[in-house]
């Protein structure tokens, strides 16, 4: 990204390994207002939101803008049980994997949370201008 780009960047919405389970967030990686905000969204939708640190899965795509100092936040559905499971990067990797409730419920938060931020950016663009 070159330097206007990351000046020009909010935030990072990173959506990984979705609907294997509820939503989740990898906190040890996600900026803390971003997912104080999730969690919030998530209470006011009656989604819960736990926090699932998954370091010894992988990386994520959120780590080079973090490296800019972009706030980021990683959203996901890896748990113990899915990860034991062995459904990543194997045949078991399919469309029948998904739990569609969960899915489901994890496209309502996340359509709800990109409204909030996009509102939440919006209001502070308006503000600082005279």
């Amino acid at each position: 990204m070159s330097k206007e780009e990351v000046a020009a960047t909010d935030a990072m919405v990173n959506m990984d390994t979705l609907g294997l389970a509820a939503p989740k967030v990898w906190t040890t990686h996600s900026d803390k207002r971003l997912s104080s905000a999730l969690v919030y969204i998530g209470k006011q939708l009656n989604v819960p939101v736990t926090g699932v640190n998954v370091e010894q899965v992988g990386s994520a795509d959120s780590v080079q803008f973090a490296k800019r100092k972009i706030p980021s936040i990683t959203i996901h559905s890896l748990t113990q049980e899915t990860w034991n499971a062995h459904i990543l990067h194997t045949p078991k990797d399919k469309f029948s994997a998904i739990r569609l409730d969960d899915y489901y419920q994890t496209y309502k938060l996340v359509t709800a949370y990109l409204v909030f931020l996009d509102q939440a950016a919006g209001s502070t663009a308006t503000s600082s201008s005279p």
